[in-house]
């Protein structure tokens, strides 16, 4: 069979720019005469005409009559070769019906999550396709019988003969770029539809009032970022015109639900759902599968709630078993979750309403896939620039280190920044702090090369100029544009002497003893990447005991100060003695104020440095320990290595303090982080401190869907934290770029200066 469609559109080259392509005059009353006989032959809701394209390739919709709801739920333009009534009808040359999808059969691939029954004509004679005639009507469990379908491959046959006369004539049978819309019938009174969707007895009211809340909802749902932004969204514009009593958005992974976001009273029903099975219960079931899931007229389904004994009376709302819909979430090419709904007691679905809440769920699939996969993006992101950046840093007799990192959220790729701590065989370190310019994959894997020469050329023995040098021509040459700066200082804690160079990055900052702050300036030259005018050159400094020395990136003055330097000054001045002789703590609050990931540009980086002196140290006090991922055996091997450490230190009498703690503190690192974890003893004069690193950036309290609302309120938040509060003199908990770690410190009895730490 052949098409009538010319092969090019004659009268498109003789319009004006700007002027509409629109529907052939000589068309419209044929189109106009057989949605109108259509829809009152098979009382039906709406009818459609779709005409081929140009290239025989899509079917257009031509000319739609009926309600002002139901005409949203038709494609503009379908494939010919796509698993829908028209291109099924199409292709077969029959009358083609859906119900519904029928797992399992030859239709499986086509979702309606509309509430109307379809049936498809083709629209064909004297050997020549044009297309097809569609309509709708609300579900029942008739469907279309044969007379019902005879009935409308006869209008459409009428419709192909006029069409069929009009080529033989000359005229173009093709639909315009837009359809048209016409009223196949007056809109009837509203009777129908419960209160509050427009005036009763106006034709036309309740439409508009509906299609309202959709327009907000589509308006917000185009500025929505994450999920908190959707969840917003749907109960502004779902929630509330429906009277819904809680609303819940559940994504599919393997099988799973896995609850993205909810709001109103929707505790229990997010609890039964998180990480259940997809298909454990047959409404939600229903719902992945593409049907939406009512309650059933005149049998309205018991709420979850199965204790209610409240009357099942649906003439009045609020009366019965709360009544739950389940709508499926479609993304771009397949059902990416749920959308439920619960009521606070019975209730009635018209058919308008089935429709607008489905229309409502066809607005947020797309926009929870996008949010989902944004989501996964920066996760993946994350994981890389985590893989990228120290475990944990070198321990250094005489010298004491810390460190910070804020990533901005303003993007959900990763930034350039880096920091390191590198011993040397001599118990020399060297300190280093970088930036790579951008937010992107490409900073992340630049950073990581430039990371991993700078550690290379400093462990060879390069000092620091020759160690810049060095990394900007190798940066040079890997054919990025992206620049980088950088900061290297090498320390000798047996003397205090610390050489420092830079390559366009801000100089290092000194608290003295007495609490003055000093720059290490250095030739700053320009940044790596960039060939130099002139060699790089160091500039060396002698550190007093007791000194603090402070490396950092530009992010950690963000917004605060015009002149980084300058900032970072004031922000280590800004706190007392106490605080610079507890590093973490000092740590702690330089990065305390600054601006929400949402709103600071930069990553921020943080690396501080405590010399204590030559000579008052004592010796190295220092036991690590590494725990594999889902080591059923780590917690043990956490209580002998504190056990054997303190017992080799003389400290056998915090053993079991410290057992107690390290048994909560890792089986909860194991269990909520799922990673590997990092342990390390460290004895000081006065008191005993233990970090446990993991690569989980989420501070240590778990989800609520975690936790059923029966438990106490009490119980310990992920990380046995009331142990810790009742043994620990301090503790906290920050991220370090690779995830995050968890510190205490306990007093040791009797011990000389043993005092409590500062509060956090």
């Amino acid at each position: 069979m052949t098409t009538s469609s010319p092969a090019g559109r004659p009268d498109q080259a003789v319009r004006g720019r700007g002027v509409p392509d629109i529907l052939g005059s000589d068309l419209t009353a044929p189109l106009v005469k057989a949605v109108r006989e259509a829809v009152g032959r098979l009382d039906a809701v709406t009818a459609v005409v779709y005409l081929l394209s140009d290239h025989s390739d899509q079917l257009w919709a031509a000319m739609i009559g009926g309600s002002s709801l139901s005409i949203f739920a038709l494609q503009g333009q379908i494939a010919v070769d796509a698993p829908s009534p028209s291109a099924d009808a199409l292709r077969s040359g029959t009358v083609v019906v859906r119900d519904s999808p029928k797992p399992g059969g030859a239709d499986e691939r086509y979702v309606q999550v509309f509430p109307y029954a379809v049936a498809a004509a083709p629209v064909a004679a004297a050997g020549h396709r044009f297309g097809t005639l569609e309509v709708l009507r609300p579900q029942t469990e008739a469907g279309y019988d044969a007379g019902d379908r005879a009935g409308l491959q006869e209008t459409a046959d009428r419709l192909g003969a006029r069409l069929s006369a009009l080529a033989a004539s000359g005229t173009p049978v093709r639909s315009g770029s837009n359809p048209v819309l016409v009223p196949a019938f007056g809109d009837p009174p509203d009777t129908e539809v419960d209160p509050g969707w427009g005036v009763a007895g106006v034709p036309g009211s309740a439409g508009m009032s509906f299609m309202y809340p959709l327009g907000r909802l589509a308006d917000a749902i185009n500025r929505a970022a994450t999920m908190d932004d959707v969840m917003a969204a749907a109960q502004v514009s779902v929630g509330a015109p429906f009277g819904a009593d809680s609303l819940v958005i559940a994504s599919v992974g393997e099988g799973r639900l896995w609850v993205g976001g909810h709001s109103g009273s929707s505790a229990r029903l997010a609890q039964s759902l998180h990480g259940s099975s997809a298909y454990a219960r047959r409404d939600v079931a229903d719902a992945i599968q593409g049907r939406p899931h009512f309650p059933p007229d005149g049998d309205l389904r018991p709420a979850a709630d199965k204790n209610s004994e409240t009357s099942q009376d649906p003439d009045h709302p609020g009366a019965g078993p709360a009544a739950e819909v389940f709508l499926p979430l479609v993304g771009s090419e397949e059902i990416v979750g749920v959308f439920c709904l619960t009521f606070a007691g019975s209730r009635r679905f018209t058919p308008e309403e089935k429709a607008v809440l489905a229309m409502m769920a066809v607005v947020l699939g797309p926009a929870v896939q996008r949010v989902e996969l944004g989501q996964k993006r920066k996760i993946i992101a994350e994981s890389l620039q985590k893989s990228l950046l120290p475990r944990m840093l070198s321990e250094v007799s005489q010298l004491t280190t810390t460190a910070r990192y804020r990533a901005s959220a303003a993007t959900s790729e990763v930034g350039g920044d880096w920091y390191d701590v590198i011993k040397l065989p001599d118990e020399r370190v060297v300190l280093v702090v970088g930036d790579v310019e951008g937010h992107s994959m490409e900073s992340a894997a630049v950073m990581g090369q430039l990371r991993s020469a700078v550690v290379a050329y400093a462990t060879e023995g390069h000092r620091p100029a020759t160690v810049i040098d060095r990394t900007s021509r190798l940066l040079g040459g890997l054919g990025t544009e992206l620049l980088a700066t950088c900061c290297v200082v090498l320390f000798d804690p047996d003397g205090g002497q610390a050489e420092v160079a830079l390559a366009g990055h801000p100089a290092p900052l000194v608290r003295r003893p007495d609490g003055s702050i000093g720059t290490l300036t250095a030739p700053s030259n320009v940044p790596l990447g960039v060939e130099a005018p002139a060699p790089y050159r160091p500039r060396e400094y002698r550190l007093q005991p007791e000194s603090v020395l402070m490396l950092y990136t530009n992010g950690l003055t963000d917004g605060r100060a015009a002149d980084p330097v300058a900032g970072a000054s004031a922000l280590l001045s800004a706190f007392g003695r106490e605080a610079q002789t507890y590093l973490e703590t000092l740590a702690d609050h330089m990065v305390a104020d600054l601006p929400g990931p949402d709103r600071r540009r930069d990553d921020a980086v943080l690396l501080l440095a405590s010399y204590e002196g030559a000579g008052r140290a004592q010796p190295s006090r220092t036991g690590r320990l590494h725990i594999q991922r889902y080591d059923l055996q780590g917690v043990k091997s956490a209580r002998r290595f504190v056990n054997s450490r303190l017992d080799a230190w003389g400290l056998a009498e915090m053993s079991d303090d410290l057992q107690l703690i390290i048994s909560e503190v890792v089986t909860n690192a194991i269990i909520h982080a799922g990673s590997s974890v990092d342990v390390r003893l460290r004895a000081f004069a006065d008191h005993v401190r233990l970090e446990v690193g993991d690569f989980d950036s989420n501070p240590p309290v778990p989800s609520p869907l975690t936790q059923r609302q029966e438990e106490n309120s009490e119980a310990e938040h992920g990380r046995g934290l009331i142990i810790v509060e009742a043994l620990a003199r301090a503790w906290n908990t920050f991220p370090n770029g690779r995830g995050k770690t968890f510190w205490l410190e306990l007093a040791i009895p009797g011990a000389c200066g043993s005092r409590s730490g500062p509060a956090d």
